[in-house]
């Protein structure tokens, strides 16, 4: 099943600057026209495509969202500090970006009568009840980071039904692909693929058996376009691929993709490391039509080609 196309839209991208939002910023740009709100925090501004207008700025300024928002009739809401370990240290600061942007963006959604898309996190359900892990299960975020983004995420569906917003919260799982840097477990293979090229042994924590739904980011794209289109709006939905590798698996196939032979090491376990993750995605099969693409195994070929 194709993706579906997203063409003659004006399109603010919040984040654009950043992984995923370059993604969607260079899918969408051909047929659309795109604009980025972006702090330049997490991402280089001056790498976006002549095609897509930047607008320096951030979300924590209700008036810059509102003047970025101008026009517009689709926003993707990528902006976040998304750094488990960063929210611990300044709660403050990632909650004004991660909530009080949120709300900032969806207000002014709200003037323009613009559809919503919200990265929200698979965070919101810290430690699950089961695996594999569905949209309706218990939450219980173990992080400043978790609790903003479920937080906000109940923000969006509270729009749709309190306003009438078209809003679609979408919670990926562990995202990976090409421009991708390190950082908590989203970025565990950036920093194998790294150490893998250097002749450096890859580090794992813990005894390794603890696992992750790791998903490409082509797919957490072809997710942002179908959530664009769809009917079924005022909803949550995982963005994974229904299957998970835990990290010890993971290091030993990222060796032998390289055909090299450094070492597996185990460092010291993570505090409070969640032992398996794995989204249940038969919701975003069924509404959005949603199917990923891409195995990890075809994945990790492509970032070493």
């Amino acid at each position: 099943m194709t993706a579906p196309t997203v063409r003659d839209r004006r399109v603010l991208i919040t984040g654009g600057a950043g992984f995923v939002g370059r993604h969607l910023a260079d899918a969408l740009r051909v047929d659309n026209d795109v604009r980025v709100l972006d702090d330049g925090s997490a991402g280089d501004p001056d790498a976006l495509p002549d095609d897509v207008s930047y607008v320096p700025g951030d979300v924590r300024d209700e008036a810059t969202v509102a003047d970025a928002t101008e026009d517009v009739d689709l926003v993707f809401h990528e902006a976040a500090v998304v750094s488990v370990a960063r929210s611990v240290d300044a709660p403050g600061e990632s909650h004004a970006v991660n909530l009080t942007g949120t709300v900032n963006v969806l207000e002014a959604a709200r003037r323009r009568d613009a559809r919503v898309v919200f990265a929200s996190s698979a965070a919101v359900y810290g430690q699950p009840a089961r695996v594999p892990i569905a949209e309706d299960d218990p939450t219980g975020p173990l992080s400043p980071y978790g609790l903003q983004k479920l937080s906000a995420d109940r923000y969006v569906r509270l729009y749709a039904d309190l306003y009438g917003l078209e809003t679609v919260a979408l919670r990926y799982f562990n995202i990976y692909g090409p421009g991708q840097t390190g950082g908590d477990y989203a970025g565990v293979i950036t920093v194998f693929l790294d150490n893998v090229r250097a002749g450096e042994p890859l580090v794992v924590h813990g005894d390794g058996t603890q696992t992750r739904d790791f998903v490409h980011v082509s797919d957490v794209v072809q997710a942002n376009l179908r959530a664009a289109t769809t009917d079924a709006v005022g909803e949550a939905y995982n963005v994974g691929t229904g299957r998970s590798v835990s990290i010890r698996e993971l290091a030993e196939t990222v060796r032998d993709a390289a055909e090299t032979d450094v070492p597996i090491e185990h460092g010291p376990a993570r505090e409070g490391d969640v032992p398996a993750s794995r989204a249940d995605i038969s919701k975003a099969r069924e509404r959005l039509g949603y199917e990923p693409r891409v195995d990890l195994a075809d994945g990790l070929a492509g970032l070493l080609a």
